[in-house]
């Protein structure tokens, strides 16, 4: 259900990367848009990017990992635009280190933000989505779908998010309410700049990859988009996978290379 003034979208870490992207990517429908994070300035840029859909576009800081906080922020938007279509939990942060290493307070935080963030936010803008017989869009990972060395807390904290979205898809079908998951792989952010900055490990990035090179964040968006849609309207409880063919081969070593010594097939 929507006016003629477009869906109401709450989309938390909105302040870059692939929350940035997915809030344009709703503004530029006409939709009216609430981004949340947790970095005012960010959240500043953002609005200034927008300055010509004022109107349509809110900010509010928000900490996640806090229920009054989310509780705060849904009801704002509620306040300020009268209702909710569609919720995009997109904040989450990483976390690298192994079991017997990880602090209580490291772990926590993961989850904290992760997961219970999810959490928080759907509980407050539920009633509203069901109302409007809106949906719910999760970012996961692939490191949701399995695991990766050095990132336990981060890999559990994903699997958690794919686990509660099939469960909200579940209870919540019957009263119209889509609940999807998308799961990326690497996309270009300042983080996977980072960790890709040593050439031998872009290098093995790139060899990984079926289409040999990273995602945008508005390609993501614009899976998160699809998913929100009425083209999406008979998928529900799905962890949509979009990496490149990342998570494609078995993990056996390339035979092609092996075999015939080409660095890559088709070549």
């Amino acid at each position: 259900m929507q006016t003629d003034q477009g869906r109401v979208i709450i989309v938390t870490g909105a302040g870059s990367g692939i929350g940035a992207a997915t809030a344009a990517r709703f503004i530029t429908a006409g939709d009216r848009v609430a981004l949340l994070d947790r970095d005012e300035e960010a959240l500043a840029r953002q609005l200034g990017r927008h300055a010509g859909a004022a109107d349509r576009v809110m900010a509010q800081r928000v900490d996640m990992a806090v229920s009054a906080d989310v509780d705060a922020a849904v009801d704002a938007v509620v306040a300020r635009f009268g209702a909710v279509d569609v919720l995009v939990n997109n904040a989450g942060i990483g976390g690298f280190g192994h079991v017997d290493r990880l602090p209580d307070e490291k772990w926590r935080q993961v989850f904290a933000v992760n997961v219970d963030g999810v959490f928080y936010a759907s509980r407050r803008a539920l009633p509203h989505i069901i109302a409007r017989r809106g949906n719910i869009v999760n970012i996961a990972s692939i490191s949701g779908t399995g695991g990766d060395h050095g990132f336990a807390a981060y890999n559990a904290s994903k699997a958690a998010v794919i686990n509660l979205t099939r469960a909200m898809a579940l209870d919540h079908g019957g009263e119209g309410v889509r609940v999807n998951a998308v799961c990326p792989g690497l996309v270009q952010t300042p983080l996977s700049q980072q960790l890709c900055e040593t050439p031998e490990v872009a290098a093995r990035y790139m060899e990984a990859i079926a289409l040999g090179r990273l995602a945008q964040p508005e390609e993501i968006a614009e899976t998160i988009f699809f998913l929100a849609s009425p083209a999406a309207s008979y998928v529900t409880g799905a962890a949509l996978v979009v990496d490149g063919g990342l998570t494609s081969a078995t993990g056996q070593p390339n035979f092609t290379r092996l075999l015939t010594g080409e660095t890559r097939t088709g070549t």
